[in-house]
């Protein structure tokens, strides 16, 4: 077997689930290969000493890979996503920090959950990734949402929205969400937008703080092409594909649509996201005491 890593190091909330990762895979003898950086960090803080092959984008990673951990929160996961692309390779999220969507594994069940995996008694969850024409954006792809907002002002701004060629509205907001089912609990729901299960080939269309209160956040199928023209009194504005921002100029024109791959999330069998669903908004339990 063979496993990629990559990660980020939080102190000493991390060295334990770290050290369980690599003492249980190189006890099972797995062939790993780390993120450069990530390596580096660990020898620095002496964490480990045992040399490894390590890789740097995602020319370096190909099908010879099984899995690739990623061990961190959820932003960590869709990091990983900029290195794994279109290779198909599924990534399987080691929880570090607070209990998100993506990221499953606790740190009490690592060594349960990394036997599943040496098994390979997992599922996989295709997730729907969107991407953007636009440029000046090197990595053109995010698999929670592209966000459009307002930059160095306090005015909101006009968003100019079609779909599949056809009008369908102007946004006044501070900004526009556009949202994978993966993404529907993140930014898209503190917004007041759906819960997508993984599997609905939907996305959202949800407006940030709009001035008319009857702008509604809107479902639509994947497949549709999305075109969105920004105004306002400021020369730019910004751009996030997931946690990375660009700045576009004013009256620029996005073309938003899904992309032709999709990533592939390991589904742990005691880890669904229906379970992940319910603890995260605590459904089903009574608070009233």
């Amino acid at each position: 077997m063979k496993v990629a890593i990559f990660g980020q190091y939080y102190q000493n909330d991390t060295r334990p689930i770290i050290k369980d990762i690599f003492v249980f895979f190189n006890r099972n003898n797995v062939e790993l290969v780390i993120e450069k950086n990530f390596l580096k960090i660990l020898y620095e803080e002496k964490i480990l000493e045992k040399q490894y092959k390590t890789f740097a984008s995602h020319k370096d990673l190909d099908s010879s890979f099984d899995i690739l951990i990623s061990i961190g929160g959820d932003g960590t996961i869709l990091r990983a996503t900029t290195f794994v692309r279109d290779s198909g390779i599924p990534i399987l999220g080691v929880n570090a920090g607070r209990l998100g969507f993506l990221a499953k594994v606790q740190k009490e069940k690592i060594e349960l959950f990394l036997q599943i995996v040496l098994e390979k008694k997992y599922t996989l969850s295709e997730r729907t990734l969107l991407s953007i024409e636009c440029p000046d954006i090197d990595i053109n792809f995010a698999m929670n949402e592209i966000a459009i907002s307002r930059k160095a002002t306090t005015s909101m701004i006009t968003i100019e929205t079609s779909l599949n060629g056809e009008y369908l509205n102007s946004y006044w907001a501070d900004g526009l969400i556009i949202s994978t089912p993966t993404g529907s609990t993140g930014y898209s729901l503190s917004c007041g937008g759906p819960i997508l299960t993984p599997e609905v080939k939907g996305l959202v269309i949800t407006p940030i703080a709009p001035h008319n209160l009857n702008a509604r956040p809107l479902v639509i199928p994947d497949d549709t092409e999305i075109k969105l023209k920004v105004s306002g009194r400021e020369e730019e504005y910004l751009v996030a594909l997931d946690s990375r921002i660009t700045t576009i100029s004013n009256n620029s024109e996005l073309v938003i649509k899904k992309t032709p791959f999709k990533i592939n999330m390991v589904e742990i069998p005691e880890e669904t996201f229906l379970k992940t669903l319910r603890t995260k908004l605590l459904w089903g339990e009574d608070k009233r005491n």
